[in-house]
């Protein structure tokens, strides 16, 4: 297999709301969108899949090395062979992997966020850079759409952490605030414990709202100019976006179970946006 193929393998494995977005994009961006999404696909899977965190923090050092090492010309992961062929045209640094990673190594270090400026240091990480690294792969030209690629980055991971709040619960991590706990009066472990409770929906009510208000923020970011090249970002924004009214309609059932759209939605949802350009 090669690592074209390996990283094309992993992010269809993946069903993630990304691949249907990067099925529009002309080939070599294509290809380089599907090599950095799957670095961050394996980087994700250390500590999501890794059950010991001492196991854990070794492969996260392993992975800080092996960007190192491929940055000076001798890749040996799949992933990163992938990658480098394209970091030159598409002003992919080193410090943007290494972000990744850091990211990730919060998910060990710590499973509980006292406020919001906390929690979106974290977002900033694991959504923030990456926007700003899918945005020059897609093409920009203004600075005001790498503002707009940190923004809906937030926008969507926020809705990843409504989303996961029952998964993350099992792992033992709770992602919302520990200071809006407290202003809605839900507690840590009735989190953990899968209880529902009109305090819970009011707190996840406040979170769905915030991250609405974050979509209409980055939206309004985007230039003209770049509004065209950016249309995997909105695809991406649209497919989440309505992901969340689901999570919404559905009264915030996220305690014992993980609302997905199906395939066909998603590439539906997709198609829409490469046709309306919105």
């Amino acid at each position: 297999m090669t690592p074209e193929q390996y990283v094309q393998q992993k992010a269809a494995a993946s069903g993630s709301s990304f691949y249907y977005a990067f099925l529009f994009l002309p080939p070599p961006r294509r290809a380089a969108i599907t090599a950095f999404y799957a670095f961050c696909r394996e980087v994700d899977d250390v500590v999501d899949e890794v059950h010991d965190p001492g196991v854990a923090a070794t492969k996260l050092a392993w992975w800080r090395k092996e960007v190192a090492t491929s940055f000076g010309g001798q890749p040996s992961h799949p992933a990163m062979k992938a990658l480098m062929p394209h970091i030159a045209d598409y002003d992919i640094r080193a410090e943007h992997l290494i972000a990744v990673i850091d990211g990730c190594q919060m998910d060990l270090d710590q499973s509980r966020y006292l406020d919001f400026p906390g929690l979106e240091r974290y977002c900033h990480l694991v959504a923030g850079v990456v926007g700003e690294v899918a945005s020059s792969i897609f093409g920009r030209t203004e600075a005001s759409t790498v503002q707009y690629a940190h923004k809906l980055g937030l926008a969507m991971q926020l809705t990843n952490i409504i989303r996961d709040v029952g998964d993350d619960a099992r792992r033992g991590r709770v992602y919302l605030p520990v200071s809006e706990l407290q202003r809605f009066d839900v507690k840590a472990h009735e989190v953990l414990n899968r209880g529902y409770s009109e305090r819970f929906t009011a707190l996840m009510k406040f979170q769905a709202e915030r991250a609405h208000c974050l979509y209409d923020e980055a939206l309004a970011l985007l230039p003209e100019a770049d509004r065209k090249a950016q249309k995997p970002g909105l695809m991406m924004a649209n497919i989440y976006r309505t992901l969340l009214r689901e999570i919404e309609a559905g009264g915030f059932q996220v305690l014992h179970q993980r609302i997905s759209l199906t395939p066909v939605r998603k590439l539906w949802i997709a198609a829409r946006t490469n046709w309306r350009g919105r």
